[in-house]
């Protein structure tokens, strides 16, 4: 089990078919047999099978109802667990919210689905040590998701001084809940692109010095700085890497116009960071594992004067990641980054 994750590995896991080359696989069964043969009589030549164990899925977004219904098979069809965000309308912040959220995703489940959903409670100023306990003492809550108020979508409830959340983060140091975060300052006098950064500096960094065994998960990462933070921090600390920050710098947001479809949070960077998010999610370092942070968004909230942040990728996540595992020549890396890391 990676130190900082806190999540516990299954022991029986089926295997899945990725084709890379942007060829999709299909799922015919969760039998505990590889899956992914193709229908078609003849394939590509360049193109190749890679049979990896089902992966997890450490940062997703499945929303609610109607919308809950229409995603959750796609990443039921690929992963065999994901981290469930709780950035509801309203927040999960107690254990009832989260188990009627939980009974929720599993109502939506195909009904061959053996998907488990790990839920998460949302970190306030008023998150208690007492809500941390009885989180821990909760098989379905798995860890504290921490958003800085106004970071991303439905974070209006987030915290809005770190030293308010003192109490319940020592109660997941002696508890070891682990901690997500998201990771960017909100000041507005602050650059976009310098968020990330300057929250690793201002704000993760004093956190991990104050709470030395915390377990701490820096989600999405975008930057070489947070790269090299979670590289020199002890065991304790790990991050998600997205497809969308593997494959796409911050040039894919404006060519040829404005692209509202490859806009997210923490938003796309330079080529250097992007260099620096491969060569970490290809390295075999178990410091960083698969976190797609798909974010699915109703069209005309995403095409928009006044656009939506968040990239749906859950269709074809693993196909995602293998694209840029392939492009790096670095496919052998994939099933440690995607299937092990996380829960090992």
């Amino acid at each position: 089990m990676h130190e900082a994750s806190g999540y516990k590995a299954k022991t029986e896991r089926d295997m899945i078919c990725v084709l890379p080359s942007k060829v999709k696989a299909k799922n015919t069964a969760n039998s505990g047999k590889s899956v992914g043969k193709s229908t078609e009589k003849k394939r590509n030549p360049h193109t190749m099978n890679l049979t990896i164990q089902r992966p997890d899925d450490w940062h997703l977004h499945v929303r609610d109802g109607e919308a809950l219904r229409t995603v959750i098979g796609h990443t039921a069809h690929q992963f065999s667990r994901a981290i469930i965000m709780p950035n509801l309308k309203p927040p999960v912040t107690d254990i009832e919210a989260a188990l009627a959220y939980r009974q929720r995703i599993l109502d939506a489940l195909p009904a061959d689905s053996t998907f488990e959903p790990l839920m998460t409670l949302y970190l306030t100023d008023n998150t208690s040590p007492e809500d941390i306990l009885a989180a821990q003492n909760n098989g379905a809550v798995k860890a504290v998701k921490y958003y800085p108020a106004g970071a991303t979508t439905n974070s209006d409830a987030g915290v809005s001084r770190i030293e308010n959340t003192w109490p319940a983060l020592e109660a997941m140091q002696e508890t070891g809940l682990p901690l997500l975060v998201h990771g960017e300052v909100t000041d507005p006098a602050v650059d976009i692109f310098d968020r990330e950064a300057l929250f690793i500096e201002q704000v993760l960094q004093p956190i991990a010095k104050r709470f030395p065994t915390l377990k701490i998960v820096l989600e999405h990462i975008t930057t070489q700085q947070g790269i090299e933070f979670v590289t020199d921090m002890p065991a304790n600390v790990a991050g998600t890497l997205t497809a969308h920050h593997l494959l796409l710098n911050r040039n894919a947001l404006f060519t040829g116009g404005i692209r509202p479809h490859n806009y997210c949070l923490p938003v796309l960077k330079r080529e250097q960071h992007r260099l620096a998010l491969v060569e970490a999610a290809t390295s075999g370092n178990p410091k960083f594992f698969l976190g797609t942070d798909s974010a699915p968004h109703p069209q005309q909230a995403k095409e928009s004067a006044c656009g939506c942040a968040g990239m749906y990728t859950a269709h074809a996540a693993i196909e995602l990641y293998a694209e840029a595992f392939e492009q790096a020549g670095s496919l052998d890396k994939l099933e440690g980054f995607a299937s092990h890391f996380g829960p090992d």
